[in-house]
């Protein structure tokens, strides 16, 4: 079930609507569902949308996968068109599906990027955690002594200049059923969550935090009205 969010949210954030699942959505479902939205906004008939849901625990492979990064399929793997590696979804891990149309936004896919990750970092600053940017790697990371490990994952597509899949954070996903991949093609740094660092909020307390962030963040960029 869908519901554009309530309970003090509002509505709409700088003329993009919010869509919160509080069931798990099958891949193959989020996917088409995502096309279709595109879709009506290259048409002009549909607004701008970030989508908060969470999957059945499955692989999704990006377009820069590598075999030899499957150890072994635990999980069923999909095959999927955004950038990016092997990456694992699951329950207790937060995805925002964000359709933008970049049109009207600077037509700067890297500028983008850059953007989604500001949205994370603050994000996490508001429960008290350090996200960082890794050099040379996407997403967002947290410091663990002389080792990097990885909180948020990113991976996007963008079609006619609008863009679609998006950002996961882990919020209290079961780690271990990241090892049956090579998360993103990173062998030399750990995954995290928010339930590892010793912090257990609510997805709905996740949520509205990801909203408030998004408002800061791209709210000095115009959007489809």
């Amino acid at each position: 079930m869908s519901a554009l969010l309530g309970s003090g949210f509002q509505p709409q954030t700088f003329g993009v609507d919010w869509l919160v699942s509080d069931t798990v959505v099958p891949y193959p479902e989020a996917v088409a569902r995502m096309e279709s939205h595109v879709d009506g906004m290259a048409a002009g008939v549909s607004n701008e949308l970030v989508w908060l849901l969470e999957h059945p625990a499955i692989y999704t492979a990006g377009t820069s996968t590598k075999d030899s990064d499957l150890v072994d399929a635990r999980f069923p793997v999909f095959r999927s068109g955004r950038g990016g590696q092997l990456t694992y979804h699951g329950p207790g891990q937060r995805i925002g599906y964000v359709m933008l149309d970049l049109g009207q936004r600077g037509k700067n896919v890297r500028a983008y990027v850059t953007q989604l990750e500001d949205w994370l970092i603050a994000v996490l600053s508001k429960f008290g955690i350090e996200g960082r940017r890794r050099p040379g790697y996407v997403g967002i990371w947290i410091a663990n002594g002389d080792r990097m490990d990885k909180i948020a994952a990113i991976g996007v597509r963008v079609r006619r200049w609008i863009t679609f899949h998006g950002v996961s954070l882990n919020v209290e996903p079961d780690l271990t059923h990241y090892s049956g991949i090579i998360p993103c093609g990173v062998r030399d740094g750990g995954i995290t969550s928010l339930a590892e660092l010793g912090l257990h909020p609510s997805m709905k307390e996740v949520d509205r935090a990801m909203q408030r962030a998004f408002a800061s963040t791209f709210s000095h960029t115009e959007g489809r009205r």
